[in-house]
């Protein structure tokens, strides 16, 4: 839950008194309590109190400002007096020191104090509840947004904004509460989402998950302490498992117990070769000395074979015991005898010997834990010596109960003082007020008085979460004492609500009433998740422990989101009401009643997610039809009123039945696999009866009994039984898996016991779905057009072919539209290229896109908080990651060991250097990295090529100093670096050295990028006339390639960006514009359905050239229509300057045939057709061997793609060593690979799983694909 703004009171006690220390001179006495912050608006109060006043005394109070001064209290007396007043603080618009005033005047006596107080102003808190915490992709999103005063009074004006795939504008709530959705693409990646809310200038966030899962069907709890003593002998804890229902699980338990070493006493990688800082996600051994217990249990059900695992951490303490006084006085007299008790509390077979070790004797050695007491002489008061009378308030060992009525005791010790009577003063304190005063009179003072007084304090929700009480006392010499002590309150509100459920609990598909009780007119969220969800994403439910407020109450919700993938179907066939089935009929006999056919199909996660408006009455009763799934649901609701905010207690409805039926399947398999289907049935009723389990008839699989003659059979009280059969399925997508149970009437008995059926529920049908994936490789192909309509409609034609060898039913097509060609981009800034990161250069290629579209966002006045707060976070986290790869020198390499590398050293300086801009960058990181390359320059003035360069096309074919130096030169002119710069002039006079050579286009194109940022015309023109005979011109579209033999994807990219980059960093012309348009329609050509390229460095490099031309033709202005017509139908798309870079998506029914794009209007229009396929691939077994046979000596770059098996799993630990391996492959070096799997889930007939080796920075160049079998 996100709470900008929460603030947690702290009560410093301001004491204005006319007493300094603790001896004072005799006469009039007075002391004032007021607190050091007080809010703004807030009604609060300070109490005063007068002692041994000789004359009529006037006491003013007083709070005063600039030009402003408050009388608070004027009070005359003679007598002595203990008050308390009421005030309210001034309005303040922000933080203010304002100065409390306290004057006492007399005839014959004056005094005056002063203290400064902070008048602080507390914002509203907002909090955001989704229903569920975790999704599957498809799903709809609900969530709601409250905002409250820090009186829990609900704050109306809300606008909320998720600026990643949905935004709402300007939406207010009329109600109190503010409920939207937004559904889920069904191709949604999987991952972590933010929803973002705006509030005034305050901003928070909320997340939660995408993912693929299976909710588990019960729970593993492990009772065991938080700590134990290095000295006990053996550790005692429980394990228990119980299905949501709330039944025992039956099975076995696997229990591991570790000391693992901490994290940040070992480096968490195990350093191989190729990785001397260590391959991270690896578990570190156990050990011996650690201060940590971590327990692990996997329970394992009996007739299945599902685990569920359990993990728990034990701190480990080296305190053998405690030793305290007890029953001890503090003073004594002279020649008494001190008498005492001393407790030891500890752990078993406590002893004390000489040898034992007494007080804390250093770090990890056993101890016993001992207390100091003092005990002080009796002696009459003087001057000179300090005073032994005290104070206590005695704690207690619960917090103060709400609503009640609790005794606070003080006790007291007056020593040495003359007779007579002592006032004491308590104030107690909360949420940075005063909530109360009073005093007690203690008389007929001796030389020594102890005892212990007491006064009754009822707890108000308005105290939570902590009251502190304070005492004091003005003793007869004229000194002061004190004590303080807090105490923790329950938590609760002072707006009432609850929630009950009639009845409490049900069956599956009854019907129920939900009854809730609130203050009249309130409005309450209600909501109630499977506890199944709970257990497959924990997360803190709402409830007044999570809930701490503002001003010291909710200092954090955690709210609890829910979730259910809509694949989970139950059917049910039952009698209501009718008699048991008749072994036979009379032949005049009525026939017993047919039985009501009962059909489950309502197996929700969240099962309620609704408003409740309870009325004037206060009471709302709301009918609802329970669910069918078997489980325990938990509920929750909270209710806003004018009054404030309340939360009803926790509530549970259990839905059961004793005799079901429970399906277990994978969420998905690939078509012509076998797996098992397991069917089992659970007989919770006290006596036996007869099963039959028949699974429906179906075209789209097939199924082969495993259980032989077992179909039909007896089950007994508190048995289950699990029947299993091989499934083939034959169809693609989702398919409905029905098996029916059904208590049988029979003459057989069971156990000798005569079989019974069920008077409910006697049939259950159970209808589970699975997701069956074509066999295959995923391909996806992408259509991408720019059109900038100018008043007239501009159209584009395309024809989606679907290759030859797809596999029929596994193709789906979208198209998308964004009102901004960085759009794409903007929207996956965390994915612009579906490839792996792990090494220095890919982390670069991550972080460098951010920053080219900040700062074109900043230039066009489009940068928004939101995005502003996502592309930081991205920045600063890539930012971090990158120091990995850093030398000591200021070098950095691919993978953080051997020598530096120079290119990659100026990438991340160029990148360091423009994120200054928006995140804090180490000076000294620049500093550093900027010294080295400069001393990697030569007397030529061109650049030594340091360490390994995995991008062979970076060298261009030419002389590598010639491309590096041109890189390293165009890096420190962005950086502005003079052109008179000594190391400037030699690095231009290098390459100027090359620029006649045109031999190699990609250097042609960097050095005309070079030029243009150095200011020589002259140069550029020459190289710029070249590139302009050399180019590719197709059409409205223009770009280059390297050679005409090589045309490489990603180079043409990088070539053509270049280009783009030297015709526009130099003041261009609409000349220059226009010719320009041409290259970005082929850029925006090449983009994926993620806003990047091909690879890293054309995606980094393509983005600065795009982010630079959207920079200069951009207009605030301008709206467009666009019209996507299909052969079956049509889509229509709305882009304005309001959801410009708001990403819309749609399916397309038709996969193939003629579409036609249609823009009207004003404004630029980027528009994708997405195509994603599974095309057959060729089959070998579980192991590869790798070759390279091409033309350069080594490949760049080398990535292995390798699926899983269904049902299996990789090695982790054999697996490194796959991931781990050389990143090139040498001409003709082969190199072998194996990778052992681990069955999760028996799968028959395996479908290959594809395996494909392919070049980094030339990903559509697959140098070879194939598949791996099942493991022989």
């Amino acid at each position: 839950m996100g709470r900008p703004g929460v603030q947690i009171w702290t009560w410093t006690l301001c004491v204005l008194s006319w007493m300094c220390g603790e001896q004072v001179l005799a006469g009039p006495q007075y002391m004032v309590a007021v607190p050091a912050f007080l809010e703004s608006g807030a009604e609060t109060k300070f109490c005063a109190s007068l002692l041994q006043p000789n004359e009529p005394l006037v006491m003013t109070v007083s709070l005063t400002s600039e030009g402003n001064n408050s009388t608070l209290l004027k009070q005359t007396s003679s007598e002595e007096f203990h008050i308390c007043a009421q005030f309210k603080v001034p309005l303040v618009k922000k933080q203010e020191v304002q100065t409390f005033e306290v004057e006492v005047r007399g005839d014959t006596f004056y005094s005056k104090e002063v203290r400064k107080v902070m008048i602080k102003v507390y914002q509203p808190m907002t909090f955001v509840q989704t229903d569920k915490p975790l999704y599957l992709p498809g799903q709809t999103v609900h969530f709601r947004v409250v905002t409250l005063d820090t009186k829990f009074r609900p704050v109306n004006r809300l606008d909320a904004n998720n600026n990643r795939i949905g935004q709402w504008l300007n939406e207010t709530s009329n109600s109190k509460i503010l409920q939207l959705s937004y559904d889920l693409n069904s191709e949604a990646h999987e991952g972590t989402y933010k929803i973002s809310v705006s509030i005034g200038e305050d901003k928070l966030h909320h997340s939660f998950k995408v993912e693929k899962y299976v909710l588990p069907k019960f729970e593993v709890k492990i009772d065991a302490a938080d700590e134990v003593s290095v000295g006990q002998e053996e550790i005692k804890f429980e394990v228990c498992a119980k299905y949501t229902y709330g039944q025992s699980v039956s099975g076995s338990a696997k229990v591991e117990m570790c000391r693992p070493i901490l994290s940040y006493i070992y480096n968490t990688g195990v350093i191989i070769p190729d990785h001397s800082r260590g391959v991270p996600d690896v578990t570190a051994p156990c050990h011996l000395e650690t201060k940590g217990l971590h327990i692990v249990v996997t329970w394992k059900r009996s007739h299945i074979g599902i685990s569920q695992a359990q993990e728990k951490k034990i701190r480990i303490s080296y305190v053998l015991g405690k030793l305290s006084f007890i029953d001890t006085p503090s003073v004594y007299e002279q020649g008494s005898n001190v008498e005492g008790k001393v407790s030891a509390q500890c752990c078993l077979h406590f002893t004390i010997s000489n040898k034992s070790t007494l007080g804390y004797p250093g770090y990890r050695v056993p101890y016993y834990e001992t207390q100091d007491h003092t005990v002080s002489a009796v002696q009459q008061f003087s001057p000179d010596v300090k005073t032994v009378s005290s104070l206590q308030v005695k704690n207690k060992d619960k917090p103060l109960s709400c609503d009640k009525e609790e005794e606070i005791f003080i006790q007291y010790t007056i020593v040495g003082e003359a007779q007579g009577s002592v006032d004491v003063m308590y104030l107690v304190l909360s949420r940075g007020a005063i909530v109360l005063q009073g005093f007690k009179q203690i008389e007929n003072i001796k030389t020594v008085t102890e005892g212990e007084l007491s006064f009754k304090l009822k707890v108000s929700p308005e105290m939570a979460p902590l009251v502190q009480v304070v005492a004091y006392a003005v003793l007869p010499s004229e000194t002061v004492i004190a004590k303080s002590a807090d105490f923790s309150t329950e938590k609760c509100f002072s707006h009432k609500v609850s929630l009950e459920f009639s009845p409490s609990s049900a069956v599956p598909g009854e019907e129920t009433t939900m009854q809730v009780t609130a203050e009249p007119d309130s409005l309450c969220g209600v909501s109630a998740v499977d506890q199944s969800v709970l257990i497959k994403e924990p997360v803190f439910l709402l409830s007044s422990i999570s809930v701490s407020v503002f001003s010291g109450f909710i200092s954090g919700v955690g709210f609890r989101p829910n979730v259910v993938p809509n694949m989970y179907a139950r059917n049910r066939i039952g009698l209501a009401g009718a008699p048991a089935p008749q072994a036979f009929v009379l032949e005049d006999a009525v026939p017993p009643a047919a039985p009501v056919l009962t059909v489950r199909t309502f197996f929700p996660e969240t099962w309620i997610w609704d408003l409740v408006e309870v009325g004037e009455s206060g009471t709302k009763d709301v009918s609802l039809t329970v669910p069918d799934t078997i489980t325990t649901w938990e509920t929750e609701a909270f209710c806003l009123s004018p009054q404030g905010f309340g939360l009803a207690p926790r509530k549970e409805i259990t839905v059961f039945q004793p005799f079901f039926l429970e399906l277990t399947l994978p969420y998905s398999i690939i078509r012509g696999e076998h797996f098992e289907l397991k069917a089992t049935t659970f007989n919770y009723l006290t006596s036996c009866i007869m099963v039959t389990v028949t699974p429906a008839p179906s075209l789209d699989y097939t199924l082969t009994p495993l259980s032989g003659d077992q179909y039909t059979s007896c089950l007994c009280g508190s048995e289950r039984k699990t029947l299993s059969w091989t499934m083939t399925p034959s169809t693609l997508g989702t398919v409905n898996v029905s098996v029916t149970a059904e208590a049988v009437a029979s003459q057989a008995s069971c156990d000798n016991e005569i079989v019974s059926v069920p008077e409910r529920g006697r049939i259950d049908v159970v209808t589970k779905s699975l997701i069956v994936k074509a066999e295959g490789s995923e391909m996806e192909k992408t259509y991408n057009w720019l059109l900038c309509p100018k008043g007239e409609a501009l159209t584009e034609e395309t024809h989606i072919q679907l290759p030859e060898n797809v596999i029929l039913g596994s193709a789906r097509a979208s198209v998308s539209v964004l009102g901004d060609i960085l759009g794409r981009a903007l929207k996956n800034l965390d994915g612009l290229l579906q490839m792996p990161y792990g090494c220095g250069e890919q982390n670069m290629a991550l972080l460098a896109p951010n920053i080219y579209i900040l700062e074109y966002l900043t230039n066009t006045q489009q940068l928004t908080p939101a995005i502003k707060e996502k592309a930081t976070t991205f920045l600063t986290s890539g930012y971090q990651r990158e120091l990995n790869y850093k030398h000591a020198d200021g070098a950095y390499s691919t993978f953080g060991s051997g020598a530096g590398n120079t290119w990659l050293t100026a990438f991340v300086l160029r990148c360091f250097t423009k994120a200054q801009s928006f995140i804090y960058i180490d000076p000294k990181k620049i500093e550093e990295s900027k010294t080295w390359l400069l001393q990697q320059q030569q007397e030529t003035g061109c650049f030594v090529m340091s360490g390994k360069l995995f991008h062979n096309r970076m060298k261009g074919g030419v002389s590598d100093e010639v491309t590096l130096s041109a890189y390293i030169t165009a890096v420190f002119l962005e950086m502005k670096m003079p052109v008179n710069d000594p190391v400037m002039n030699k690095s231009l006079s290098c390459l100027k050295q090359s620029v006649t050579d045109f031999s190699n286009t990609y250097t042609t194109a960097l050095l005309a990028y070079v030029f243009t940022l150095a200011g020589d015309m002259e140069t550029r023109a020459q190289l710029l006339q070249h590139l302009d005979i050399a180019g590719i011109k197709e059409g409205g579209f223009l770009h280059w390639s390297q050679t005409a033999t090589e045309t490489s994807a990603s180079l043409s990219v990088e070539i053509s960006s270049y280009v783009l980059l030297a015709k526009l960093s130099a003041s261009p012309s609409n000349e220059d514009l226009g010719y320009a348009s041409h290259i970005i329609r082929w850029l925006t050509s090449q983009q994926n359905h993620y806003g990047g390229f091909s690879s890293t460095q054309d995606t980094v490099v393509a983005l600065q050239a795009l982010a630079l031309y959207s920079t200069l033709v951009f207009s605030p202005e301008g709206s467009s229509t666009v019209t996507v017509q299909s052969p079956s139908g049509q889509l229509t798309f709305d882009v304005n300057q309001n959801n410009k870079l708001l990403y819309q998506e749609k399916m397309l029914q038709d996969l193939t045939g003629k579409y036609s794009l249609e823009v009207k209007c004003t404004a630029c229009v980027s528009m994708q057709v997405k195509l994603s396929e599974l095309s057959q691939s060729n089959v070998t077994y579980l192991w590869f061997h790798c070759r390279y046979s091409g033309k350069q000596t080594s490949t760049n770059m080398v990535i292995l793609d390798i699926k899983m098996l269904s049902g299996f799993v990789p090695d982790p630990e054999l697996l490194i060593n796959v991931v781990s391996s050389t990143p090139q492959l040498t001409k003709n070096v082969p190199v072998d690979h194996q990778l052992e799997l681990i069955q999760e889930l028996s799968v028959e007939k395996l479908k290959p799983a594809v395996v494909k080796i392919y070049d980094y920075y030339q990903p559509s160049k697959t140098d070879t694909q194939t598949s791996i079998d099942s493991p022989h």
